[in-house]
């Protein structure tokens, strides 16, 4: 049964290398992709009620142990996440099969479909991996994948935000290379349960260095202020379906990652604090960018930055509260980020421009659309009874119940920050 962990992996990206043999065959590239992530959401929702059964599933591929080997390892947070995010990548693929996202001018771009099957492949190895290794490689394949699919048919001003984009993101890559030779000249493993333990043996100052490298890595990867400057300048040049897929998976697999890094590999007061602060600094600074913003995409994205905070929120307490909150604040974000950016690229090809200004001065859209807008809008505030609300609700008790300073300057940004949105 644990040979299952592979096949999120392994399927996708097998079928991306027959979906290019295919190129010529738009409708056959169509049904593969549909059908591949039916399978591997399919087989993700098994492996999260195996895991909520029997504890965590472990696969040694190849029967190689750790250090050596290649580990998979789902347990309830890495199960559910994934079947979170697999199940909003095919909800975006029929929608972008039926806005035509594949199709320009009727030239077929043959690498939508092979690029968005690797990109799912990336997501479900970054999900399952049992070391840094291998999370830094779901991290090139995403990379690779995300840069194919943002510069798809591009121009002029998609080509430049594709290289800034891949730019930070190798930027990123070089650290977190960086962070795992020096993780494994002091521990000897990258295996992360090894890890787990031969940490609490290193200096505190090491420790501290080598959690404050792994923060900054994927602080880049999930747009965390200070460093989400490239984050408003890539993600509105795409297509919508590609930014929402985007602003559902990318940067909630850097927030993964920095749940499993930080509460792991360097559990210390002296991170908490840190990361109190950044989170602050992300959800204020975050939605006050959003209200300066007359392009309803680059408003979107302000305000993606600013939900970061929320997540960073439950991990800064470094409790059971605070990361339950955290998790759920994650799910209810893959969902209604990638709504909204749907939503809005519908909004703007029928009124032929992102601005707001103009928006206003336009026939309304229709009552279902603005009602499939409004409702995810509605949660994203943390309106009650919709899921931002639980989310928030669960991260406001969880600060209030911890009682330190650090603690109630979260729960009264997040409150301001809430208003705001």
């Amino acid at each position: 049964m644990n040979l299952l962990l592979a096949l999120p992996v392994v399927l996708p990206l097998l079928a991306a290398g027959l979906s290019i043999a295919l190129r010529r065959h738009l409708r056959a590239q169509r049904s593969l992709s549909t059908a591949v992530l039916v399978i591997v959401l399919t087989v993700a929702f098994l492996l999260l009620v195996l895991a909520d059964r029997r504890g965590p599933l472990v696969l040694p591929v190849g029967g190689w142990e750790a250090p050596a080997g290649i580990t998979l390892v789902a347990d309830r947070l890495s199960a559910l996440l994934l079947t979170v995010s697999l199940l909003v990548a095919l909800a975006v693929l029929l929608f972008s099969m039926g806005q035509g996202t594949a199709e320009r001018r009727g030239r077929v771009a043959t690498a939508f479909h092979p690029a968005y099957l690797l990109l799912a492949g990336g997501v479900g190895l970054a999900f399952l991996t049992g070391d840094l290794f291998n999370l830094f490689v779901a991290f090139e394949v995403m990379l690779g994948a995300s840069y194919v699919l943002i510069t798809l048919n591009a121009g002029t001003q998609r080509t430049r935000a594709g290289m800034t984009y891949v730019l930070v993101s190798l930027t990123s890559s070089l650290l977190f290379i960086t962070a795992i030779a020096l993780v494994y000249a002091a521990t000897g493993t990258v295996n992360l349960a090894q890890l787990g333990e031969r940490t609490a043996a290193l200096p505190d100052g090491l420790r501290s260095a080598l959690g404050l490298l792994l923060l900054v890595v994927f602080g880049i990867k999930s747009a965390m202020v200070p460093l989400h400057f490239w984050l408003p300048d890539s993600y509105p040049t795409a297509p919508a379906p590609i930014t929402a897929v985007f602003a559902a998976l990318l940067t909630k697999v850097g927030v993964y990652a920095m749940v499993r890094t930080q509460t792991l590999l360097f559990p210390r007061e002296e991170t908490w604090v840190l990361l109190a602060v950044l989170a602050v600094a992300t959800m204020l600074l975050g939605i006050l960018g959003a209200l300066a913003q007359d392009d309803i995409n680059r408003l979107l994205s302000f305000t993606l930055v600013s939900h970061i905070g929320f997540m960073l929120f439950g991990l800064a307490l470094f409790d059971v509260a605070g990361l339950t909150g955290t998790i759920l604040y994650i799910v209810h974000h893959i969902v209604v980020q990638a709504t909204l950016f749907l939503v809005a690229g519908l909004v703007v090809r029928g009124a032929g421009t992102p601005a707001l200004r103009r928006l206003e001065g336009r026939a309304p859209p229709p009552a279902l659309l603005a009602l499939l807008f409004l409702v995810p809008a509605l949660s994203l505030s943390g309106i009650p009874p919709l899921s931002g609300f639980v989310a928030k609700l669960a991260l406001l008790r969880a600060g209030a119940a911890d009682g330190g300073a650090a603690a109630y300057a979260l729960v009264a940004a997040a409150l301001l920050t809430s208003l705001l949105t």
